[in-house]
């Protein structure tokens, strides 16, 4: 854990993409990495503060792919917009890499003067889009991980955070992580509840699965956490375990408080792994960070 809290070129830490502005409320972040054919595909999500005016351009106003050599230096490839969406605000996308050579991303789209969220599905050949994840008057999805038919053991896998809106919206960004499968990616089955607050600790409000790697004696979630509404917007990197993908116990400490540093993604290499994750500038902005892991280290001990 002790990447992710740095902020220092000699760490390996590098900046790989600048938030949009200055200050509080400006944000670049959310990641989806995906490592593909020698190159690094990368998602994310963009951000002006919520009293930007014009309004329509406030919020998480557009996700963006892009697509980089050396893993830092990226050119973008496409920008999905909230108003594509008829959405008042987007969030971290998800990015999977299809069999037949193509992308879809898995936009996190929120509803107009409400704290509804929903989940779509675009391929970006061809455009086709379908809801994935329709949330209701008492439940919102959002910032979804799928893993696409390659994964290990087969199948489409999903890792969805629910926030329950039946408490006002006052208690609305309260947070579990939730496990889904599929057949195609498209139409979902809720299975169980993957990881949940531990009452009196630092996720004691929410918990947002971001990441998950296998590993020979198990499996490993990175995951999102916060102790208090208080702390919404500046939650913190924690590691949780599971003997397999669908449900994990919360495990060791996080990274340092005071120190934003959430959505991590894992792009895995042939000798190692490239972390991406947002973090907090002295500012207030949030840029988009990354940072080389070899493979020889251990994931959990290393960040």
């Amino acid at each position: 854990m002790r990447v992710l809290a740095a902020n220092d070129p000699q760490s390996g830490v590098e900046t790989a993409i600048e938030p949009p502005g200055t200050g509080e409320g400006y944000w670049a972040g959310g990641p989806s990495a995906v490592y593909r054919d020698g190159a690094f595909w990368l998602a994310y999500r963009v951000r002006r503060p919520v009293d930007h005016t014009p309004v329509e351009d406030a919020r998480g106003y557009a996700n963006i792919v892009a697509r980089s050599s050396d893993g830092v230096h990226f050119e973008t490839v496409a920008t999905l917009t909230s108003d594509e969406f008829g959405a008042a605000s987007l969030e971290r996308p998800a990015l999977v890499a299809l069999p037949d050579g193509g992308w879809r991303v898995y936009v996190s789209c929120s509803t107009w003067h409400s704290k509804h969220w929903w989940v779509e599905a675009i391929d970006l050949g061809d455009g086709a889009r379908k809801v994935v994840l329709a949330g209701d008057a008492s439940t919102a999805w959002k910032d979804v991980v799928v893993s696409g038919s390659d994964s290990p053991g087969g199948g489409w896998h999903m890792w969805a955070c629910r926030h329950p809106l039946d408490g006002g919206d006052d208690e609305a960004d309260r947070m579990t992580s939730w496990y889904l499968t599929s057949e195609d990616g498209l139409s979902w089955v809720l299975d169980r509840q993957a990881l949940a607050p531990t009452a009196g600790t630092w996720n004691a409000r929410g918990t947002r699965i971001a990441s998950v790697v296998a590993g020979d004696s198990g499996w490993t979630a990175f995951y999102d956490g916060r102790a208090s509404a208080v702390e919404n917007w500046h939650e913190r990197t924690g590691v949780a375990v599971g003997d397999d993908c669908a449900e994990f116990t919360a495990a060791g400490e996080p990274t340092p408080i005071g120190q934003t540093a959430r959505y991590l993604s894992i792009a895995t290499l042939p000798d190692g792994h490239r972390l991406y994750w947002e973090a907090s500038r002295a500012d207030g902005s949030h840029e988009l960070r990354t940072a080389y892991v070899p493979r020889l280290a251990s994931l959990s001990q290393t960040e």
